[in-house]
């Protein structure tokens, strides 16, 4: 079977189960939106811990993750409890986001997030060049996302499409509502330099593996396949990079962390260029991601993509490709 026909048929299963699913998954929305503050915390490691012990697949990704990460300075029981806590701590995010997707009042909003260090937004913001507001997937992403839109500046954030249309819809409802306008990542990089040139914070990640165009960069002392497409916007539009991230507190509530902006380097050696900005981004985000490593996602297969199978992937797909349009 086809590479692109075989990515069709699992594509539809996969949206069939969803819609399916759906009606569910609201539910639970309603569920956790009511269910006491004080009792989420247990609720969410009773959760954590249950799916740690019974999802083998996610659990061997996270202790291969984290033995590649920390495998030199931890040991196996010390790297089994960091998975375990990675767990509890991915069912706390996906249960407070769910829980509080609701708040769109900006007194309720910022009695959830405390933030810390806005000067570095304000006067890159200031500046109307454009910010790149760089995100990794630690604690409560989405909640670090509709932050700066929150705090009032015009944001766009570059995502790549959910799983299961309706539930796309209801993510970008849930972000339009607190004033983010989301760009699908699919061709979309003209979008996203016209949001930069008009002055907006852009939310991008680029701390997961995927098939976009990147760059192998040391990630904890390992090549990772990273996205370049932030060091392409600020090299390209001039745009400032603000490194922020949002983080759980013991309390339960979230501290939005904002550091200073990234010195863009741009010496006219384009290739160079992309390599070393895409580096240095990746080092301040795994700076960020070693403060808090249990709330980062381990589960995500980080070193998946190698010169060699990205090389072969992109071959059969030219190939399929070729077919496809001689039909």
């Amino acid at each position: 079977m086809s590479l692109i026909k075989n990515q069709k048929i699992k594509t539809a299963r996969r949206e069939t189960l969803l819609f399916l699913a759906y009606p569910f998954l609201r539910l639970m929305i309603l569920f956790v939106r009511f269910y006491p503050k004080s009792k989420r915390g247990a609720f969410a490691t009773r959760i954590g811990t249950f799916t740690y012990k019974f999802n083998k697949t996610s659990k061997k990704r996270t202790l291969n993750s984290l033995t590649i990460a920390y495998g030199n300075v931890l040991s196996s029981n010390e790297i089994e409890q960091m998975a375990q806590d990675v767990f509890v701590n991915t069912a706390k995010t996906v249960i407070d986001f769910y829980a509080t997707a609701h708040i769109t009042d900006k007194k309720h909003f910022f009695e959830l997030v405390e933030v810390e260090g806005e000067n570095y937004l304000k006067t890159a913001y200031e500046q109307k060049k454009g910010v790149i507001c760089l995100v990794p997937h630690l604690s409560l992403w989405e909640l670090a996302a509709v932050t700066p839109p929150m705090m009032g500046y015009e944001t766009s954030a570059a995502s790549k499409a959910i799983k299961g249309f309706l539930i796309q819809r209801m993510m970008v409802r849930f972000r339009s509502r607190r004033g983010m306008k989301n760009i699908s990542r699919d061709g979309s990089y003209q979008k996203l330099v016209e949001a930069l040139t008009k002055g907006d914070c852009l939310i991008v990640m680029i701390d997961q593996d995927t098939k976009v165009k990147g760059v192998f960069v040391d990630f904890y002392g390992k090549k990772a396949y990273t996205p370049m497409g932030v060091s392409r916007l600020a090299i390209e539009t001039g745009a400032i990079v603000v490194p922020m991230a949002m983080t759980r507190k013991n309390d339960g509530n979230y501290k939005f962390i904002i550091q200073p902006p990234l010195e863009t380097i741009n010496t006219g050696n384009t290739e160079q260029d992309l390599y070393d900005n895409t580096q240095q981004q990746t080092l301040v985000l795994e700076n960020i991601i070693r403060q808090y490593p249990t709330q980062w996602v381990w589960m995500h297969r980080r070193w998946k993509t190698t010169p060699e199978n990205l090389a072969a992937y992109l071959q059969q797909r030219a190939i399929e490709k070729a077919k496809h349009h001689k039909k």
